[in-house]
């Protein structure tokens, strides 16, 4: 069965050109193929397209017809494969990203305008949303995550990693005491992030695998961790985040980390999570080389920490 698009290409080419003949040498076709593709087009359609004597072609109406699709469908596919290539030379189009929420806040948001700069032709779409999102099902090109990384259909690549930490406002420590072991933390108001694996507003867990777990309670739980911030500068009790989160108030002293006698638990890394496929688009590979750029090799979070 001879390809159709290729059919198209001959027709268009025979009526530009006049003959069969001269059709094949533009095309390096024989001009037996050329008269296969012709009579395949007319046999497929049902119609004659040609009217054919031994001194010239002339198009029937059914052929001037069809000679107005083809062009069109013809130039329509230059146009999608000269879009397709120049995304191969240089990034363009709408890129979706999706991050957590208290992190696209401080640490994605701030540093697109220089990704702009840099990539005018990419539109980027940023969305916030700290549960799981479905990266094929809801259409995002990229999305960031916290997460250790599972065998899944989905390709990945680690831009930093992430520290906990334990932190109050320094007024509600000066009130309530500082805690000195993991235990004292069941004696004071601790703020619950809900997002976590089921029953952790009440559970804090310590130890590089999270092997020690205690039970803790507090006024407010959140499943944000900026309202839970909020909370713990207000002076309302104790936060477990990640350093992110609270990293310009532990430098401004409106926050101060609490030393424990265990260690903190290993929190997931950041990565960029993306779509498995032949080629990743460029303007995905543009924006995961720029955010490790800017995450390495020293995380802007970590950095002139108290």
């Amino acid at each position: 069965m001879l390809d159709r698009i290729t059919s198209m290409q001959v027709f268009v080419k025979v009526v530009a050109t006049g003959s069969f003949t001269a059709a094949g040498r533009a095309l390096c076709l024989s001009q037996t193929m050329v008269t296969k593709h012709i009579t395949a087009l007319e046999t497929r359609l049902g119609v004659t397209l040609f009217h054919r004597s031994t001194r010239r072609l002339s198009l029937t109406e059914a052929g001037r017809l069809f000679l107005e699709g083809c062009q069109k469908i013809l130039a329509d596919l230059e146009d999608v494969e000269q879009t397709v290539t120049e995304q191969r030379r240089e990034p363009r189009g709408r890129l979706r990203l999706n991050a957590p929420v208290s992190f696209a806040i401080r640490y994605v948001a701030p540093i697109l305008p220089e990704f702009s700069r840099r990539y005018p032709l990419v539109t980027v779409e940023l969305g916030l949303n700290d549960r799981a999102v479905d990266l094929i099902e809801e259409g995002w090109d990229l999305t960031l995550r916290i997460r250790h990384m599972a065998p899944s259909s989905l390709r990945s690549r680690k831009l930093a990693s992430i520290r906990c930490v334990v932190c109050a406002a320094p007024a509600y420590l000066q009130q309530a005491g500082v805690p000195k072991t993991i235990e004292d933390l069941s004696h004071h108001q601790c703020l619950g992030y809900t997002l976590g694996e089921p029953g952790a507003p009440n559970r804090w867990h310590f130890g590089l695998k999270g092997e020690r777990t205690v039970s803790v309670s507090g006024a407010l739980c959140a499943n944000n961790g900026d309202a839970l911030r909020e909370a713990a500068v207000a002076g309302q009790g104790l936060i477990y985040l990640p350093v992110f989160v609270v990293a310009n108030e532990l430098r401004s002293g409106l926050l101060q980390t609490v030393p424990l006698d265990a260690p903190l638990i290993e929190a997931p890394p950041l990565h960029a999570v993306y779509a498995q496929g032949q080629t990743t688009p460029l303007k995905v590979r543009a924006m995961i080389d720029y955010l490790a750029e800017c995450y390495s090799p020293a995380a802007p979070w970590e950095q002139d920490l108290p």
